[in-house]
C-alpha cells in the first residue's frame, strides 16, 4: 500500500515537497491531506495538487486516521510545538530542518517519539540525494585517504527575507544555511563530537546572525572550517581532503548533481518535476521521502542515515555557535517550552 502523507503548512517548500513526491511511483506515495493556518491557503494548495482533504487547522491534521505520516513544512520556530502536536496524535513525522531552536527541544521530542514509538526524522535532503551518497562511499572506500580537514560554506543574499532577519521566527544564518554544513561535517568526521569549537560572526539591530564562521576540532587532529551568510554569494561548494586526495562537491547545500573525486567528475541526471520548483533542484527531496517510505515498511522509529542522534549532535553544535556570537532566543529559557 503507498505510504499516506499529510502536508502540515501551505509553505514554498511544502510546494516543492509534493513536486518532488509527484516523481515516485503513486503506488508508493500518495498525499492525503493537506492543513494551514489559513483554510483558503489550504484549499487552494489541495486544488493544485489534487488533495483529498484539506484543513484550517494543524489539530484536524493530527486527528485524520487516513495519514500516516507528517510532513512539517512550517517556519523554524514552529517545528518543536507542531513536531510535538502530530506525535501526540499519533503521526510519523519528517521536520523540515533546523529540527528545532535548540537542542533542549529536541531533546523532548526525541523521548516522545521513543516513547509514543513514532518516526520522526529531520528533513535534511541534501543527505539523501545521489551525489551525497557517492562521497560518502568514496570516503569510505578510502579512495582520498584519511579525512583530516573538510571545509564547507553556505551563503546566499537573503537578509532581507523576513523568516531570515526576524528573531521570533527562528532566523539567522546558522539555523537556516549553517545546518546544512554542520550536517556534512558530522557525516564526514562524526558521529564523534568536536574537542573545540571557535566561531565569529556579525549581528543585525534585532540580534540575529547574519554570518558565522567556525572552526571544528575532531579527535585526531581532523578540522571543519564553515561559514554561513546571509549578506554575499559564496561558491556554496564541500572540499574534503585526505591523505591521498581530494573530493569536492559542488553546491552540496543546493542539491548537488556534481561530485569530483580527485580528478574524476561525477554527474547526476535528475527527473523534471511538471511545473518548476520554487528552490533549486528541489525535485531531489524525492530520495528522503522514499528514504521514509523504507524505514516506515522496516518498522523503524528513526532514520540509520540521519539518526536522531546526528540531529541531536548538530543542534547542540548549533547551540554552542549561537553562544558564542551571542545569538539567544526567548525558546533557550527554560520556562519558554
Amino acid at each position: 500500500m503507498a505510504t499516506k502523507w499529510g502536508i502540515l503548512s501551505a509553505s514554498k517548500i511544502s510546494h516543492d515537497f509534493v513536486l518532488a513526491l509527484e516523481t515516485l511511483s503513486v503506488e508508493d506515495h500518495k498525499v492525503v491531506a493537506v492543513a494551514a493556518k489559513d483554510k483558503s491557503r489550504a484549499k487552494d494548495f489541495a486544488d493544485n495538487f489534487k488533495i483529498p482533504s484539506y484543513y484550517g487547522s494543524y489539530e484536524e491534521l493530527g486527528n485524520d486516521s487516513n495519514v500516516d505520516v507528517v510532513y512539517i513544512g512550517a517556519l523554524n520556530h514552529q517545528h518543536y510545538s507542531l513536531t510535538k502536536l502530530m506525535l501526540e496524535s499519533g503521526k510519523h513525522v519528517l521536520c523540515e530542518k533546523p529540527f528545532c531552536i535548540n537542542a533542549k527541544q529536541l531533546d523532548e521530542l526525541i523521548k516522545l517519539s521513543k516513547t509514543k514509538q513514532l518516526f520522526l526524522m529531520e528533513a535534511m535532503w541534501s543527505r539523501f540525494t545521489p551525489a551525497y551518497q557517492k562521497v560518502v562511499e568514496e570516503v569510505q572506500n578510502g579512495t582520498i585517504g584519511t579525512v583530516l580537514h573538510v571545509q564547507a560554506n553556505f551563503g546566499i543574499q537573503i537578509s532581507n527575507i523576513e523568516r531570515i532577519w526576524k528573531k521570533e521566527v527562528g532566523g539567522g544564518s546558522i539555523l537556516d544555511l549553517g545546518v546544512y554544513t554542520l550536517h556534512l561535517i558530522d557525516t564526514i568526521l562524526g558521529p564523534g563530537k568536536p574537542v573545540s569549537i571557535k566561531s565569529k560572526g556579525t549581528l543585525n539591530r534585532y540580534g540575529t546572525d547574519e554570518n558565522m564562521s567556525a572552526i571544528l576540532e575532531y579527535p585526531e587532529g581532523k578540522i571543519a572550517v564553515i561559514s554561513s551568510h546571509t549578506k554575499v554569494e559564496m561558491d556554496n561548494s564541500a572540499y574534503i581532503h585526505g591523505t591521498k586526495g581530494t573530493i569536492k562537491i559542488h553546491q552540496p547545500f543546493n542539491a548537488s548533481k556534481e561530485v569530483t573525486v580527485n580528478t574524476t567528475k561525477f554527474t547526476f541526471e535528475q527527473p523534471v518535476t511538471r511545473k518548476p520548483t520554487v528552490f533549486p533542484s528541489s525535485v531531489q527531496l524525492r530520495y528522503e521521502i522514499d528514504h521514509v517510505r523504507h524505514c516506515l515498511k522496516r518498522g523503524l522509529i528513526e532514520s540509520p542515515v540521519v539518526t536522531l542522534n546526528n540531529s541531536y549532535t548538530v543542534q547542540e553544535i548549533m547551540d554552542r555557535l549561537r553562544n558564542q556570537i551571542g545569538v539567544h532566543f526567548v525558546e533557550d529559557n527554560d520556562s519558554s517550552m
